[in-house]
């Protein structure tokens, strides 16, 4: 029997199902369209899209779209990023029907009407508001507009409320009909259901639907020069954010470079920098590094917050760790325990059938195709440590940097 049963349908809508052992069921439908999508007068148009989608369709109104599966103990849910938008849900297996259908109608009968966007919208301003109280997510958000100048991949997801006042239901359905095509679009489904079953589902609820083709194609970002800048916050901690452009999400160097993250700054207590800079030292609380892979490009990035006086000596020490790694290979067992650990991890991650789910989902969207977990697990024990110090010194040489003071 093979992991995944894979399938498209008429209209071009690919799908994809995984059948585990399970009395609670999950589908999605994932769509190539994200805040990178807009264009220059529609920042967070994206995201308030995404929103509207919950207020109602042609045969229900906002609350009996809310109402549909939690009466019945499961949920519905969605998430808007940089390119993909997805809706998800989460029910008993015997429901899984009732969630096909619901994502269907909230993604195609979707009507936005505009008494319910304007109340939307003041919920997505406190959003915002929320989100400017966390200098943790606005030096990100910052750092990443500096480091892709120009690019719609720059700007924030939310947009800003100047953003949200133009926004109403003719610019939404004007962003769908451009980039909600058939042809950009997955549908992902895990739980203990046949293949034929959740393929007469699909067919049911999806296939329907006329076939389109998104015309516009998205601008890669253009090179960038080197930043480091200083910003008066008046926080009581000072933040800061050192990192360059990565690999794409398509580039074989994409692995390796996952796995140097882990080492260097990953969650578990043993990463380099938290040895470094929080256990040895004790200068940060806070500290983690991260790869964003996106279609044609990519960010890491190595975040921390200390107090003011301790941000230098900060900055010191990870350029010091970066350097080790970049002249010295790893030793041979230095680099099994650090797959081992990687591996494991991923494993855990896998272990909720969500993540699995929107993993194989975003998988089948972007490469068309999908590795197994354990095709996964090769790759990573054939990376070697040559390529490490390759992928060290290609990203982490001469980092840009951004810090909240």
């Amino acid at each position: 029997m093979e992991e995944f049963h894979t399938y498209t349908l008429p209209n071009g809508i690919r799908c994809i199902h995984r059948c585990v052992k399970s009395a609670v069921a999950r589908c999605a439908l994932m769509i190539n369209a994200g805040s990178r999508d807009e264009r220059a007068d529609e920042h967070g148009l994206a995201h308030f899209t995404e929103h509207g989608l919950f207020k109602g369709t042609v045969r229900r109104k906002a609350y009996q779209v809310n109402c549909r599966l939690e009466n019945l103990g499961g949920e519905l849910n969605a998430y808007t990023t940089k390119e993909d938008t997805t809706v998800h849900a989460t029910t008993l297996r015997s429901d899984i029907s009732k969630a096909a259908e619901l994502i269907s109608d909230v993604v195609f009968n979707s009507t936005f009407p505009e008494r319910e966007l304007n109340r939307e919208r003041e919920v997505i301003i406190d959003e915002i508001n929320t989100y400017k109280d966390s200098p943790m997510d606005m030096i990100y958000d910052t750092f990443e507009d500096m480091l892709f100048e120009g690019s719609e991949l720059g700007h924030n997801i939310l947009g800003y409320k100047r953003d949200l006042a133009r926004h109403n239901g003719d610019s939404i359905r004007g962003f769908v009909g451009r980039n909600y095509t058939t042809d950009q679009m997955v549908f992902a489904s895990i739980g203990n259901i046949s293949d034929s079953r959740i393929e007469r589902i699909a067919e049911r609820y999806f296939a329907d639907r006329p076939a389109t083709v998104r015309t516009h194609v998205r601008t890669a970002p253009k090179p960038y020069v080197r930043f480091e800048k200083s910003v008066n916050r008046h926080t009581h901690q000072a933040h800061c954010i050192t990192g360059n452009r990565a690999y794409d999400i398509l580039d074989p160097k994409r692995l390796p470079l996952s796995l140097l993250t882990n080492i260097l700054g990953g969650p578990c207590a043993n990463s380099i920098l938290n040895i470094s800079i929080r256990e040895k030292h004790g200068l940060s609380y806070n500290i983690e590094a991260s790869y964003t892979p996106y279609s044609d490009c990519g960010m890491a990035v190595i975040y921390f917050s200390s107090d003011h006086d301790n941000a230098d000596k900060c900055r010191e020490l990870i350029a010091q760790e970066i350097g080790k790694l970049q002249r010295n290979a790893m030793t041979t067992r230095q680099l099994s325990m650090s797959k081992r650990q990687f591996i494991a991890q991923l494993a855990i991650s896998m272990e909720g059938n969500e993540g699995y789910m929107l993993g194989i989902g975003k998988s089948l969207l972007v490469h068309s195709e999908v590795d197994t977990m354990e095709e996964v697990y090769r790759k990573i024990e054939s990376i070697t440590a040559s390529q490490l110090m390759e992928v060290a010194n290609e990203v982490w040489s001469d980092p840009s940097a951004l810090i909240y003071r």
